[in-house]
């Protein structure tokens, strides 16, 4: 069994809880995911079965697209609801053409400090075991790219809320984000609820339900390793004897132009490597076959 499913994560369940769910139905131990969801989020969570588990690095770094629920005037101890409440503001000054003005200065190149409740690690400990210590550490920004945000819905009131639709790239916080836009119309907001609607190709409207996996529909459901990664240049190989070369870690003449990633399939399209052209020579890097 080898290849990609796009699940559907429900709340209430870790990424590390889907990985369990789908190894016993399943009957495989090689089985992994690509870019985390929080317990309470929902939406596309990236599978790899066999040897696609190999490929959940170039799978998580692709865009993703989020619909998240901001709620205004409360700020929480994690940035989203399951965190403690620290500070409550009435919001109800905050207007629909506040919140959406401010949004494009959180579009494009941004800086970004990662939460505390986050798997980055800090002195060999991952923040989030900090966090549960209590402990809080100082945290470097980052530059993100954030594509896009668009407000989709807007509640007014005391405990105002809204709906943002958010493009962006790996490494975007969206409980930060929310925290941020919060503190920038001064009363302070958290993330309330979250779903991936994207990552990369795999949309939610594509998305396998967890209950609908069975022992005997699992393997058609697979998305190959070579389709997962489409947006990649093919170099499709015809003989056999170009096949022992990849497989074996040989370079291939080949007139492809420059490119840090490409996909080398045989003639049936099965992903055999992962290689790289220096615009005359094609040299794979990780090996499948």
């Amino acid at each position: 069994m080898n290849g990609i499913l796009n699940i559907d994560k429900p709340a209430g369940m870790t990424s590390h809880d889907v990985v369990g769910r789908i190894r016993r139905v399943a009957h495989l131990k090689r089985v992994g995911h690509a870019g985390t969801l929080d317990p309470d989020a929902t939406g596309v969570l990236l599978v790899c079965l066999g040897p696609a588990t190999r490929l959940a690095d170039y799978l998580a770094a692709e865009g993703k697209a989020y619909r998240a629920t901001l709620a205004l005037g409360a700020t929480t101890t994690t940035e989203d609801a399951s965190g403690e409440v620290l500070v409550r503001v009435d919001a109800r000054a905050i207007t629909e053409s506040d919140l959406a003005g401010l949004l494009p200065q959180f579009t494009g190149e941004i800086l970004q400090i990662p939460p505390m409740v986050s798997a980055l690690h800090h002195e060999g400990k991952r923040l989030y075991e900090l966090a549960r210590q209590g402990i809080t550490v100082e945290r470097a920004a980052r530059t993100i790219t954030i594509d896009s945000i668009r407000l989709s819905d807007f509640v007014p009131g005391a405990t105002a809320s809204a709906t943002l639709e958010v493009v962006c790239g790996k490494g975007t916080y969206i409980r930060t984000l929310c925290a941020d836009l919060g503190a920038a119309l001064g009363v302070g907001g958290h993330m309330a609820a979250l779903r991936r609607t994207r990552i990369g190709a795999f949309g939610i409207n594509a998305a396998i339900l967890l209950d609908d996996l069975t022992p005997e529909n699992i393997a058609g459901l697979l998305v190959s390793p070579s389709a997962a990664l489409a947006h990649f240049p093919l170099h499709p190989l015809t003989q056999e004897s170009e096949a022992q070369d990849i497989v074996h870690g040989r370079s291939l003449i080949c007139d492809l132009p420059e490119a840090a990633v490409v996909r080398i399939v045989d003639a049936e399209n099965v992903l055999l490597a992962l290689g790289r052209t220096d615009g005359e020579r094609l040299h794979p890097f990780k090996v499948f076959g």
